[in-house]
């Protein structure tokens, strides 16, 4: 029996977050049966784990910074109309060549409205192709909310044009799309709940508590938006609790290497600075304690590892929804939150010691299972042939 074929498109423009939460999907897709093509149009990553689906790298652009205003390619140009017209015509060509029976847009059109140039051109053949494959947006917990009511008609519009469904990654018993999106009663297309996504398919949590020897672990996802918060936690470990512990600092492969340089001077001897390891859910699982930014990836990750967490959650720019997020779940009693504004070593000092008084079987039960489900979910979409 032929596999049938996903064309699943995702554009990271500043983290990595949506490329990694992507990514689990396509593995999903791919175990359930699926031959995945995985279109990422932004910058390349490493370490990013794919199993069975294929890489399909568009030109690559991203944003020159949390404004998400300008896009730039690999050369730091910003990009013009003959990139747009190209990047168009080689999204439509792959489309025509792949001809799949499912197409989804990792945010889009709840995000992304940069990338209409070639999205909507997209839509339209998904929609007038003869095949008619199903169409599907993938989108996380939470929205940035806009606040302009024609850009969330643009949404609600797009949507119900174009698309099959709304692939909701989260629980709604801990939150649902009309919390983030005011417009959500007028989606006619089904908005499908499937669960969070784990990025990582195989978190062992070890049957040893790691609190009494494990190492202090701080992270900041990708790194593109770290360079305040993990210099400033390199520079009080000397006056935090476990700070004779060995700590392992993980900047992200995209923190700014000035950022990387002041975190290496700034930690004591016997810390290990690292841009990017292959299993970072692994060291979570082992460390006595985890301090970290709040992305969707991160926060996931953490739950399933059962890692006690202290997390400060990014807020700069237009950005809300880490904060958003951290507070939900520090609410159901999973971490220990800090406000980006108030972290002083007497603030996560004070966060550490709430957290590493917490038992590791205090998890909250969130729905975990968003990948597979994700991907039963698609299976069971697909027209016959």
């Amino acid at each position: 029996m032929t596999r049938p074929t996903v064309m699943l498109y995702v554009q990271n423009l500043l983290g990595i977050g949506h490329l990694r939460r992507a990514a689990a999907v396509a593995r999903a897709l791919a175990s359930a049966g699926a031959n995945v093509a995985f279109v990422s149009g932004g910058m390349p990553v490493p370490h990013l784990p794919l199993g069975g689906a294929r890489m399909v790298q568009l030109p690559p652009i991203r944003t020159e910074d949390g404004n998400f205003k300008v896009l730039i390619d690999e050369t730091d140009t910003p990009i013009d109309d003959a990139f747009r017209d190209a990047r168009r015509d080689r999204l439509l060509a792959l489309f025509e060549e792949l001809r799949p029976a499912a197409l989804i847009t990792e945010l889009f059109p709840f995000g992304r409205r940069q990338m209409r140039f070639e999205l909507i051109p997209l839509l339209e053949r998904a929609r007038s192709a003869a095949w008619r494959p199903v169409v599907l947006s993938s989108m996380r917990d939470i929205l940035v909310t806009k606040p302009r009511r024609d850009r969330n008609q643009e949404i609600v519009d797009t949507l119900n044009t174009y698309y099959d469904a709304a692939l909701i990654h989260a629980d709604p018993a801990l939150i649902r799309l009309d919390r983030t999106f005011p417009m959500a009663a007028e989606i006619r297309v089904e908005q499908h709940y499937t669960g969070y996504v784990v990025n990582a398919d195989d978190i062992a949590v070890p049957v040893a508590d790691p609190a009494a020897t494990g190492e202090i672990l701080v992270s900041a996802g990708g790194g593109a938006v770290g360079d305040r918060f993990m210099p400033a936690v390199a520079g009080m470990i000397a006056d935090l609790p476990m700070a004779g512990r060995r700590w392992h600092l993980v900047t992200g492969h995209h923190m700014p290497a000035s950022a990387v340089d002041a975190i290496a001077a700034a930690v004591p001897a016997g810390a290990v600075v690292e841009r990017s390891v292959p299993n970072l859910p692994a060291l979570m699982a082992g460390a006595a304690l985890s301090v970290s930014q709040a992305g969707y990836n991160t926060l996931l990750e953490l739950l399933a590892a059962r890692t006690r967490a202290v997390v400060v959650p990014y807020e700069g720019g237009v950005e809300t929804e880490q904060r958003l997020r951290a507070d939900l779940l520090a609410a159901a009693g999973a971490l220990e939150v800090v406000p980006e504004d108030a972290l002083t070593a007497e603030t996560l000092g004070a966060a550490m010691e709430r957290a590493r008084s917490r038992s590791r079987d205090a998890v909250p039960a969130v729905d975990l299972d968003g990948a597979r489900k994700t991907a039963a979910y698609v299976m069971a979409r697909l027209r016959p042939a």
